[in-house]
């Protein structure tokens, strides 16, 4: 199967759509983070987007596996996809402005590419996703900066919270494709985050305790809106376009999230990023291109 042929008008359409609800995402954490602390964020973001996927269920008529593998297969994929990297990304934005957390996710799209190739024999490793792996980490370099190397300090530590997660993307979108192959994706959605749920919950318990749940109405505002939007919607696309496009492919979507996140920061929270960091993002953005390599061909 040749992945990038695989990328049809729809797949872009619907990674346009899951870029923009992804981007709105960092903007909702930097709105929650003001009355909420992490987990418990992540905990509410994949509560509340169970019931959601439900009602999708249940008016498509699509009925739940009964295999127990499968079920245990979603509690890898909530950790790979939901647990872990929520937390390390929601955590990091305590101490990151949400742009340049997004900017650093846009690592996904290159370890994606790397790990697929390693672990896929369908994606196979290329001397250009290699390429565009190191200039993306070239340009993560460039936005961490040379005083990292000096000593790490909590906003150093955050930044590699968000590559952390990125990593953990790039599994979990081959855990799915292998995993979960065949089952359609609003059973995916939610099954995966019915996992994620059954996760969070001890683990926000023992380390945050029972939620107060006495917030304000933009932090509910902003809550419902990771939960319905950004995760229930945006986990219908994620596995929709994982089935049409690909594991690596569906990774490239990180790297249309930034603009989305910058402009909502900008506009709203009076966030700025440094021209340094733009200089990083576009050293991403060209390994993205190098990675996924149509631009060059057409041009050849």
């Amino acid at each position: 199967m040749n992945t990038q042929a695989s990328m049809t008008g729809m797949a872009w359409v619907m990674m346009l759509a899951l870029a923009a609800v992804w981007g709105g995402s960092f903007f909702f954490v930097e709105i929650a983070l003001t009355e909420e602390t992490p987990l418990t964020i992540v905990l509410h973001r994949v509560f509340w987007a169970v019931p959601v996927l439900g009602v999708v269920l249940w008016w498509k008529g699509l009925a739940l596996p009964r295999d127990p593998r499968v079920w245990g297969a979603y509690l890898v994929m909530g950790a790979l996809n939901n647990v872990v990297p929520f937390s390390l990304i929601v955590w990091g934005q305590k101490y990151l402005e949400g742009g340049l957390a997004s900017i650093l996710n846009g690592m996904t799209a290159m370890f994606g590419a790397v790990v697929a190739g390693l672990l896929l024999a369908d994606e196979r490793l290329t001397m250009g996703k290699v390429a565009g792996a190191a200039l993306g980490l070239l340009g993560v370099a460039v936005i961490v900066g040379p005083e990292v190397l000096a000593g790490l300090d909590l906003r150093d530590l955050a930044q590699l919270a968000i590559l952390g997660a990125t990593l953990s993307y790039a599994f979990a979108s081959v855990w799915g494709k292998v995993a979960l192959k065949g089952i359609a994706p609003e059973v995916n959605a939610f099954g995966m985050l019915t996992g994620s749920t059954v996760l969070m919950i001890p683990l926000t318990l023992i380390f945050e305790g029972v939620p107060m749940f006495d917030y304000s109405l933009p932090v509910w505002g902003a809550l419902l809106g990771i939960a319905w939007l950004a995760t229930a919607f945006a986990y219908l696309l994620y596995f929709g376009i994982l089935v049409r496009a690909g594991a690596a492919n569906l990774m490239l979507v990180t790297l249309m999230v930034p603009p989305f996140a910058v402009a909502l920061g900008a506009a709203f929270l009076g966030e700025r990023l440094p021209p340094v960091a733009w200089i990083g993002f576009g050293l991403i953005a060209l390994g993205l291109a190098v990675t996924d390599g149509r631009l060059f061909r057409r041009r050849n």
